[in-house]
């Protein structure tokens, strides 16, 4: 059998950002930032949601990317090997399977929805022409609960995915994040603006930036927590990857800050895109899952040259769900070639047919469907991984990396690391020894309070 394998490394800060941002911005923010908005309420949400991302989220992200880049490894590698360097069990690579099972999880009901969305890239080539809001939800509630077309597109987007994994990081993601990252950020913009001139955008900014308190609860903050490390794929491998293919010269902290920014930046570009829409034409902004596809259908049928328009937004959100996907099936196949010396090529087939398995259950477990009756724990599959993933798995995960680089890494380590001025490194330092454990901790507990005690 063949030996270990080395990573690559980026060709350029500039291509590492795209791929970070790629990972961070795709459906998590155009497709799940809406319609969680929507289920919380809207303003306190997102400005909880906004305080998690820069409080909580930014030092985790920059914790993570310096951990990866220390141990230049996959996750699992990457912790024990850092945990045995600073004397510390190796136990500690539990953190990084964690975060690998964490993302083939996401990833089995990810490409099941990037599935939806390479389908309604075929519909929007035809147009939308006539689509009101009975016709579009009519049309979106068909094509989930058919047998077979889900599955179809499921395959396919993972097909899509797998390929560009198989391809290494410069042959393939490079390649796939150079030109089409920006054009997606240029037409949401465009997106925005023709919602703001044609539909309710008074109504949108009201509902985004108004915030109603009363509508919190423990549930929706610990909705944000989870829709902060989604967003920014932590806790998922992803990150920590990514950093194993940094070189000593890129600077973390200042990347992490960019990536941070542009992905709130999306989330809230896609929520004053598609909210004005809802209000404008009577949809429900908590509409769950298929909020995207059914409100942006009714813009694009409508607007002058709404099929060039509608056919390049879904092309481009197709990308930005497949550069996201890239990253959640990267750590695994990483790990696997690793240990093994197995073919990249042939690692990341097998991984991608188990998560294929895996991702058929949520397509057919939509309601009406063919598993649709199944419930476990009042959530069907879909649900059901998301909840595991988006509220236990990465806050958890995200702890304890904290806690790893706060408590168990010297702080001369650190500083060696991130080469941060000292002002800021005590201020992230503080953040992520304190703010971030006890933050993710405290909401665990008012939720375990208040579903298993007072419940």
């Amino acid at each position: 059998m063949a030996g270990p394998t080395q990573h690559a490394h980026w060709s350029s800060r500039w291509t590492f950002l795209l791929a970070a941002v790629g990972s961070a911005v795709g459906l998590g923010n155009i497709w799940k930032f809406p319609y969680e908005a929507g289920e919380g309420g809207g303003g306190a949400f997102v400005l909880v949601y906004l305080a998690f991302v820069f409080i909580v989220g930014l030092p985790v992200l920059i914790a993570e990317l310096s951990l990866g880049r220390r141990g230049q490894l996959s996750p699992i590698g990457s912790m024990a090997k850092i945990a045995a360097e600073e004397g510390r069990s190796k136990a500690w690579a539990i953190v990084g399977w964690s975060g690998v099972l964490g993302g083939v999880i996401v990833l089995s009901f990810y490409s099941v929805v990037g599935g939806w969305v390479l389908a309604y890239l075929l519909k929007a080539l035809s147009g939308f022409s006539g689509y009101d809001a009975a016709m579009s939800t009519q049309t979106f509630g068909n094509f989930v609960t058919d047998p077979v077309n889900p599955i179809i597109a499921h395959f396919a987007f993972l097909a899509i995915t797998i390929g560009i994994v198989s391809r290494g990081v410069q042959g393939g993601l490079e390649k796939a994040v150079t030109f089409l990252m920006p054009a997606l950020f240029v037409l949401l913009v465009g997106l925005m603006l023709y919602s703001a001139i044609t539909a309710d955008f008074a109504a949108a900014l009201n509902f985004l930036f108004n915030p109603d308190w009363g509508k919190l609860n423990v549930n929706t903050v610990l909705q944000a927590l989870g829709l902060a490390f989604f967003s920014l794929s932590l806790a998922l491998g992803s990150i920590m990857t990514y950093g194993s293919y940094l070189t000593k010269d890129m600077n973390i902290p200042q990347s992490a800050v960019t990536i941070a920014a542009a992905d709130s930046g999306v989330a809230l570009l896609a929520g004053l895109a598609i909210f004005p829409i809802v209000f404008a034409y009577g949809l429900n902004p908590g509409q769950s899952v298929g909020l995207v596809f059914t409100t942006l259908p009714i813009a694009f049928g409508q607007m002058p040259g709404g099929v060039i328009v509608g056919t390049l937004f879904f092309f481009l959100l197709t990308v930005a769900a497949v550069t996201s996907a890239i990253s959640l099936l990267e750590p695994a196949v990483s790990y696997v070639e690793e240990r093994t010396g197995i073919d990249r090529k042939k690692v990341a087939v097998y991984i991608g047919t188990g998560i294929f398995a895996m991702g058929t259950l949520s397509a057919w477990g939509q309601s009406g469907n063919v598993l649709g009756n199944i419930s476990i724990f009042g959530l069907d599959f879909m649900g059901l991984k998301d909840f595991i993933t988006n509220n236990i798995m990465m806050p958890l995960g995200g702890m304890f990396i904290a806690i790893f680089v706060g408590w168990f890494i010297s702080r001369k380590n650190m500083m060696e690391e991130l080469t941060m001025e000292e002002g800021t490194f005590k201020i992230w330092y503080f953040l992520v020894r304190y703010v971030c454990p006890v933050a993710v901790g405290a909401v665990f507990v008012s939720i375990i309070y208040n579903t298993v005690i007072a419940g």
